[in-house]
C-alpha cells in the first residue's frame, strides 16, 4: 500500500522564455510553465502523475531529499511540492476511455429504437461479468 501524501522538493528555474521545473529525486519528471501560478499547478500535476505511474509499475518511491541537502544551481528557487494521491488515483482510475465495439446491425437498430444507452449497458454488463460492485 502506498501513502496518501507525498512531498518532494522541486527546483524552479525562471528564464526569459518560461519556467522549468525539476524534481531531483524523480528523473524524467520535468514540467514547465509560463507563470509562477501555472508552474506550481503543473509541478503538482506532474508529481502526481509521475508517482502514480511509479505505483502502477511497482517501482520503489524514493525518499525525498531534505531541502537542506540540495545544491541548486544559481538562479534556482527550491520549493516543496505536495500531492494528495487518493484524488490523483481516483481521477485517473475513473477517466473515461472510448471503446469501439461491433454489433449485428439488427441488434443496433432495435437498441437505438428503444433509446438504449450503450455505454451504460456495457458498463453494467462488464461489472456484472467481472463481479464488481458499483465503484
Amino acid at each position: 500500500m502506498y501513502p496518501n501524501n507525498y512531498a518532494f522538493p522541486a527546483l524552479f528555474y525562471y528564464d526569459d522564455d518560461g519556467i522549468s521545473i525539476e524534481f531531483p529525486d524523480l528523473p524524467g519528471c520535468l514540467p514547465c510553465a509560463q507563470t509562477s501560478e501555472e508552474a506550481f499547478h503543473n509541478a503538482k500535476e506532474a508529481l502526481g502523475l509521475h508517482l502514480f505511474g511509479m505505483e502502477q509499475d511497482g517501482d520503489a518511491i524514493p525518499a525525498p531529499t531534505p531541502v537542506k541537502n540540495l545544491q541548486p544551481s544559481a538562479g534556482a528557487a527550491v520549493a516543496m511540492v505536495e500531492v494528495f494521491m487518493p484524488a490523483v488515483r481516483d481521477r485517473i482510475n475513473n477517466k473515461v476511455v472510448k471503446k469501439t465495439l461491433t454489433l449485428p446491425a439488427w441488434l443496433n437498430w432495435e437498441a437505438e429504437a428503444a433509446n438504449v444507452n450503450f455505454s451504460l449497458i456495457l458498463q453494467d454488463g462488464l461489472k456484472r461479468y467481472l463481479g464488481k460492485t458499483a465503484e
